[in-house]
C-alpha cells in the first residue's frame, strides 16, 4: 500500500513541469468518466461526473495518505489504497490497463485513476475536513514536539507497531516506514506505548521523520503495489530483510505477524524491555 512518501511523490508529480511532466495547475475539467461506480465514495458517480465539470485545479497537496486536489469549488480527495496510481498525460483513451476514473481537461490533458484491485476511492466534497477530520497529526507538523508525542504515546496503552499504523494517531505511516522507524529508534514493535521514556519518544519521532524524509527524497519504495517511481526499497534496514544481518549489530532480522501485518525487526538492537 502506498504510504506517505509515495503519496507525496505522486502529489508533487502532478504539479511538476520537469522533463516530460506536465502540471495540472490552472487546468479546467471538461469531461469526467467514472468507469467503475464504487470508485467514487461521495457523491454518486452520476453527480460526480456532473458536478466536477468546469472546475479548475487550484492546488495539489497531501494529507496523510490522501491526495487533495483543490478545485475552484470543491476538493477532490483520492486514497490510492492497495494498488491505486494516478497517470497524467495526453490521450483520448483511458490511460492504464485498469483505469477506474478519467478526468479530461480543456486542452487534451487526462488524469486517470488506475487501480487493478479496485480498493481505491475518491471523494468530491465542498469541505475536505468532512473526510480528513479524523486523521491524526502529520509527522512533520511543527506542533508535533517530542513532548507532545510522548504525551500521545503515554495516553494510549497499545503496542507500538499497531499504534503507528493507526491513522487517527499519526497520519501517513504504513507497514514499511513503521518498521524502518522502529529500527532507527531501537524499539521493539510490541513495546507498550505508555512505557516509553521521554528520550525514547524523542528517538522514535526523530526516526519517523528521518525515514519519511529519506523515503520522499527517493520518491518512495517500488514494491507491493503498482508504483512507477521510487528506489527506497534499495535502502531498507529491516523491511523484507528476514534472515539477513542487521546493518547495525549483525544479528539476523526477524519477521513476525502483528495484527496480521508482517513486521520486521532486529531481536538484538530492538530488544523488548
Amino acid at each position: 500500500m502506498p504510504e506517505l512518501p509515495e503519496v507525496e511523490s505522486i502529489a508533487r508529480s502532478l504539479t511538476s513541469e520537469r522533463g516530460d511532466n506536465e502540471s495540472l495547475l490552472g487546468h479546467s475539467i471538461s469531461r469526467a468518466r467514472v468507469a467503475w461506480k464504487r470508485t467514487v465514495a461521495s457523491p454518486s458517480a452520476q453527480t460526480f461526473q456532473r458536478r466536477i465539470l468546469n472546475q479548475q485545479v487550484k492546488a495539489v497537496g497531501r494529507r496523510g495518505k490522501f491526495i487533495n486536489i483543490r478545485l475552484s469549488k470543491d476538493s477532490l480527495l483520492i486514497h490510492l489504497r492497495m494498488s491505486g496510481d494516478l497517470l497524467l498525460g495526453r490521450s483520448e483513451k483511458p490511460m492504464g490497463n485498469h483505469s477506474r476514473l478519467q478526468l479530461y481537461f480543456e486542452d487534451g490533458l487526462q488524469l486517470s485513476f488506475n487501480d487493478p484491485r479496485k480498493f481505491g476511492r475518491v471523494w468530491l466534497v465542498e469541505d475536505a475536513e468532512s473526510v480528513l477530520s479524523q486523521l491524526g497529526p502529520e509527522p512533520f507538523d511543527t506542533t508535533l514536539t517530542p513532548a507532545r508525542f510522548h504525551d500521545m504515546l503515554s495516553a494510549r496503552k497499545r503496542q507500538l507497531k499497531p499504534l503507528l499504523l493507526d491513522q487517527t494517531f499519526l497520519a501517513g505511516l504504513g507497514n514499511i516506514y513503521a518498521d524502518e522507524a522502529l529500527w532507527a529508534a531501537q524499539l521493539h514493535p510490541l513495546q507498550p506505548s505508555n512505557q516509553l521514556t521521554r528520550k525514547q519518544a524523542r528517538s522514535l519521532l526523530t526516526g519517523i521523520q528521518e525515514v519519511l524524509t529519506e523515503g520522499i527524497r527517493r520518491n518512495g519504495a517500488s514494491i507491493d503495489w503498482v508504483y512507477r517511481g521510487g528506489d527506497f526499497q534499495n535502502y531498507f534496514k529491516v523491511y523484507q530483510r528476514t534472515g539477513e544481518p542487521c546493518l547495525r549489530c549483525g544479528a539476523k532480522i526477524r519477521r513476525i505477524l502483528v495484527g496480521q501485518r508482517s513486521t520486521h525487526f532486529c531481536p538484538r538492537c530492538q530488544e523488548k524491555s
